[in-house]
């Protein structure tokens, strides 16, 4: 009784069974639209409140605490005179009774910006320091053709010494030295190594390429190296904590001497902080004073003594007339 006559269709049954209808997003769900804008606007309303309201105010940082204990972000790290530091460093020593003996290291940041978005590249140097703190000797090989010169490279204490047999061995990695040295006659048949050895390529920029056999030895055999990690840091070790006091300072002040004349006198100097410490130790900031070359306060002092006796010669001639 419930079911419809035969043929006949519902109302509205008709066109649902004809096909799908297209229905519209917005018809289909008609709050959904009007939802998401609102949480667009609520967003943007909670990014303006955000940005009118103003930054937080820092504390400012205290220049030296007061008490034994304290809080090491609210005041400014502490710097102290080279002198001073070194001797906190042996104090360290014995109060930790560590080695007396271990090595004192720098670590050296560097501002290598130049003009014009230029900045120097990162380099390594070599340098010999007033006062030796190892008996390590570095291993040097000579590169030359000629006998006579080859044994008198032995007789100075080279490690290897030969000609470009030596080149195959070399690029095997059978041979290896911690520095490379060759005398003018022989360097245009030693061009396969030059991507191998790169800086370490023979090079009278570098004091490496000469006639000199005997000078070139005793200073690459003797030498200290260093070179900049990280594009701006230097790392190095320069004396032994057991060794006097000026002894360090006169090594310290060597390399940095050395690390200046990277750049140009006319920029701001290359070396931006400088940190020591030992084996076992906190690292102590320096003052840079006293340091760094004065380089800038040479110039304005001959400026300023030309400046005085031009001011001086007409008093001096119309005394004299």
């Amino acid at each position: 009784a419930l079911a419809p006559r035969c043929g006949s269709v519902l109302p509205g049954l008709e066109q649902r069974l004809a096909g799908p209808a297209m229905v519209s997003p917005a018809t289909g769900r008609p709050f959904a639209a009007a939802a998401k804008t609102a949480k667009k606007d609520a967003k943007r309303t909670r990014q303006e409140k955000v940005k009118e309201k103003p930054p937080p105010r820092r504390r400012p940082l205290m220049s030296k605490p007061v008490d034994d204990v304290y809080l090491t972000w609210l005041y400014r790290r502490p710097s102290y005179e080279l002198q001073q530091a070194v001797g906190m460093l042996k104090k360290f020593q014995q109060l930790d009774f560590t080695y007396p003996k271990q090595f004192v290291y720098i670590n050296v940041f560097l501002d290598m910006a130049l003009q014009k978005k230029k900045k120097v590249d990162p380099f390594s140097s070599n340098v010999t320091l007033p006062h030796r703190f190892t008996d390590e000797v570095n291993k040097v090989l000579v590169f030359t053709e000629n006998e006579q010169e080859a044994e008198i490279a032995r007789e100075h204490g080279a490690a290897i010494v030969g000609g470009v047999e030596l080149i195959k061995w070399i690029l095997e990695d059978e041979i290896q030295a911690d520095f490379y040295v060759a005398v003018p006659a022989i360097i245009p048949k030693l061009i396969p190594l030059r991507n191998k050895l790169k800086r370490k390529y023979p090079s009278t920029r570098r004091n490496s390429l000469g006639s000199d056999i005997p000078r070139m030895l005793q200073f690459f055999r003797e030498c200290h190296e260093y070179a900049v990690e990280d594009e701006s840091i230097i790392k190095t070790r320069i004396a032994r904590l057991d060794m006097p006091t000026e002894h360090i300072i006169a090594n310290l002040k060597t390399i940095i001497h050395d690390i200046c004349t990277f750049k140009p006198p006319n920029y701001d100097p290359i070396v931006r902080r400088l940190v020591i410490r030992s084996a076992t130790s906190e690292g102590l900031l320096l003052n840079l004073d006293g340091i760094l070359p004065q380089v800038q306060k040479v110039e304005e002092k001959e400026e300023k003594d030309a400046v005085d006796e031009d001011q001086q010669k007409p008093v001096q001639e119309s005394v004299s007339t």
